[in-house]
């Protein structure tokens, strides 16, 4: 039998070669694809028939008219590959990836079992679980609930320019197009990035392009929720400025947004925050209020909701509902259940959640986050749950040692792109009380697809992997990304 090591570095070389048709036109043999069959107790329509009663589209503003000039279709052609489609069409490029991914999926579990596998690319149709139909989004165009806006040059050389990029930063052939036409990004967003590119054009700063060449305006954030609040956040490099001078900056852009042309926008709260790093978290450069709520609030599965201007929050409002009742039955809790939320972001699975268990446990790295989430809870009046701040890996082992013993655990994992760090998956592994995982993830690739191979791969007392292994029962595929390659896949593992 191969070693884990073997496994492991397989993962990296497979997951190099070309698995998704992200840029198909006529994807062909979509009839044969059982999108849209009923598996197992109509599960996905039952789900679905929840979450859509009620919601419509959002159409694009009539005003912007049809794609005109290669910048735009260049710009929708990289951050909405799927824009040519119809959305029915869509869903099955998306349904046949998933189905792609937990086929290799299946040949990493096949190794682990020393079975002989011969080639990367698996020519069976065999899938390592039950595969329910892609639950579609219930809002397609318009639905994204966050947008960030860069600024740079634009196809004319304006370097006060604020929209999306095309090109790379390797190749120097940036441009930033205004992204007005893209169909994921809302009207509201497109108007709050076309006033801000006003003001940078009246502004006597320069904007900050490379951080080593100077400059000041940076990116901006916009958030809005369902019932049509906007919060606007505004990066700026502050440079050398003295503390009067950031000020007058502040002022300038506060006037603009309340008196100004600006005021169009009708934003609910402007921040600003002074950043010299790509990114900066509140703790290391705090947002500054300048005008309005501090908070936006959003309504999901009979809770209101606070966010934070730094707090994680699925960018599908009407997506995220769908996918959180998707965990929600998978989880199977009880009365006699604890439920732990790894990487909770403002606690919404958990709290959803917490009537019909026994305790929630929440850990989140985001420390604004948290403080979200403790506030919904006691908002709702939900007095079962337990939020910590910090790196998972250093709070799961000591937080399951002192739960372990008592009751039953489900644990629900949502970690970012890059995966859990591997000693999150050695304290889940090793912890006997947790029989249940239901893992998200938006990309199962690389770290993620680690993360699902030492889940179900035979003990390992090298890598300190001493627990039963998790065996892989159900995926389900949720799009919250209508117009890009992106789906949501829930996965429920058992022991």
């Amino acid at each position: 039998m191969h070693s884990l090591r073997y496994f492991i570095s397989m993962v990296g070389l497979f997951s190099k070669s070309g698995l998704l048709p992200w840029y198909a036109r006529n994807p062909p043999g979509w009839s044969q694809l059982f999108l849209g069959t009923v598996c197992k107790g109509d599960f996905t329509h039952v789900i679905a028939t929840k979450c859509q009663k009620g919601q419509k589209s959002q159409k694009k503003p009539s005003h912007l008219g049809p794609l005109d000039g290669s910048w735009q279709e260049r710009l929708a052609d990289v951050v909405t590959p799927l824009w040519r489609l119809s959305y029915e069409e869509q869903l099955k490029v998306k349904f046949e990836a998933q189905k792609k991914i937990l086929q290799r999926l299946e040949s990493y579990i096949q190794m682990l079992n020393g079975v002989n596998v011969t080639t990367a690319t698996p020519k069976s149709e065999s899938l390592p679980c039950l595969l329910h139909p892609i639950i579609p989004s219930p809002v397609i165009n318009g639905y994204r609930n966050k947008s960030t806006f860069s600024v740079n040059r634009g196809p004319d050389g304006n370097p006060k320019t604020v929209g999306y990029y095309l090109g790379t930063w390797r190749d120097g052939n940036i441009v930033c197009v205004q992204s007005n036409h893209l169909k994921n990004i809302p009207e509201k967003h497109s108007q709050v990035a076309q006033y801000y590119e006003v003001f940078l054009r009246q502004s006597p700063l320069e904007p900050c392009l490379v951080f080593h060449e100077g400059g000041y305006w940076r990116e901006l954030i916009v958030r809005t929720n369902s019932q049509g609040h906007t919060m606007a956040i505004i990066t700026f490099h502050p440079q050398k400025l003295s503390q009067e001078e950031l000020h007058v900056q502040k002022e300038a852009v506060k006037e603009f947004f309340i008196r100004g042309p600006g005021a169009a926008c009708d934003l609910t709260s402007l921040y600003f925050q002074e950043s010299t790093m790509t990114r900066c978290s509140h703790q290391q450069s705090p947002y500054q209020l300048l005008f309005g709520e501090p908070y936006i609030f959003e309504e999901l599965l009979s809770l209101k909701i606070r966010i934070s201007p730094d707090a994680f929050f699925q960018i599908n409002t009407a997506g995220a509902e769908m996918l959180y009742r998707t965990v929600g039955e998978l989880t199977g809790v009880n009365s006699d259940t604890i439920l732990l939320d790894i990487c909770c972001g403002t606690g919404v699975i958990g709290l959803s959640l917490a009537q019909h268990t026994s305790q929630v446990l929440g850990i989140e790295l985001v420390e604004q986050a948290v403080e979200d989430a403790r506030w919904t809870a006691a908002f709702n009046g939900i007095t079962n749950s337990e939020f910590h701040t910090g790196r998972a890996e250093k709070i799961l082992p000591g937080l399951l040692k002192s739960k372990e013993d008592r009751q039953s655990i489900v644990a629900v994992v949502n970690p970012a792109r890059a995966g859990l760090h591997y000693k999150v998956i050695q304290a889940i592994r090793n912890c006997r009380a947790i029989r249940t995982l239901v893992f998200v993830s938006c990309k199962l690739h690389g770290e993620s697809t680690r993360n699902v191979i030492e889940l179900c791969c035979p003990p390992d007392p090298a890598k300190k992997l001493l627990g039963e292994p998790f065996v892989l029962q159900q995926a389900v595929p949720v799009d919250l990304f209508p117009h890009t390659p992106h789906c949501e896949l829930v996965l429920l593992f058992t022991r």
